[in-house]
């Protein structure tokens, strides 16, 4: 049985290489925090989009919850427990994403579902490189982040020597997303400016 799947957008970073903050980028006719919200909603439900505790955003869909990171700079782990709690009792799992993916596709994000099966995490590998911030949790993984938190385990990595955990490797992804845009974050202006050429493109063609 495929389970009640949300989503959880993470914005609270600090963009210090991006030099302003993310959410707030323009793309197209939305800003990136817009943009991924409206990708993740035509794969799950419901949405929570975590931001630091002062953090301004850019307007949202009313059935958007928001909700506070307790602490800030404490990474990726922080948002996903925020955004769990935030999910309790609503649905049994969540796809975790950060708000720099632009190309992000509802096929990798249902193919991810998908693959979760029994497991309590469904995490990509690419590049040697895994990545928290696309990947399936169920809601029972809470504990296990908070008491990360608590002994200051900061790193993803330890999430999965406490859990059940499916690592998924690109080959499983290619008819979902044949060359992984999904995972591609934008980090710096450079970045940036070359995902607003390829969209460029996109839109003439």
């Amino acid at each position: 049985m495929v389970p009640r799947v949300g989503g959880i957008v993470v914005c609270g970073g600090q963009s210090s290489r991006m030099g302003r903050p993310k959410a707030w980028l323009p793309f197209g006719n939305e800003v990136l925090l817009q943009r991924i919200v409206r990708i993740l909603s035509e794969a799950v439900s419901p949405i929570v989009v975590v931001a630091a505790s002062e953090q301004e955003l850019p307007k949202l869909p009313g059935e958007v919850t928001v909700a506070r990171d307790e602490e800030t700079g404490r990474g990726p782990l922080q948002g996903l427990a925020a955004g769990l709690k935030a999910l309790r009792g609503r649905v049994d799992a969540a796809y975790a994403s950060s708000c720099d993916v632009p190309f992000l596709k509802t096929t990798f994000i249902r193919r991810m579902v998908e693959l979760l099966g029994a497991n309590a995490i469904c995490i990509p590998r690419a590049d040697e490189h895994l990545h928290p911030l696309a990947a399936v949790y169920r809601l029972e993984v809470e504990q296990s982040v908070r008491l990360l938190l608590s002994q200051n385990r900061l790193r993803p990595a330890f999430l999965l020597e406490s859990s059940r955990a499916r690592i998924v490797v690109a080959e499983e992804l290619q008819d979902a997303d044949p060359t992984l845009q999904s995972l591609r974050n934008i980090n710096d202006p450079a970045d940036y400016a070359t995902a607003l050429d390829e969209l460029a493109q996109l839109q003439a063609r």
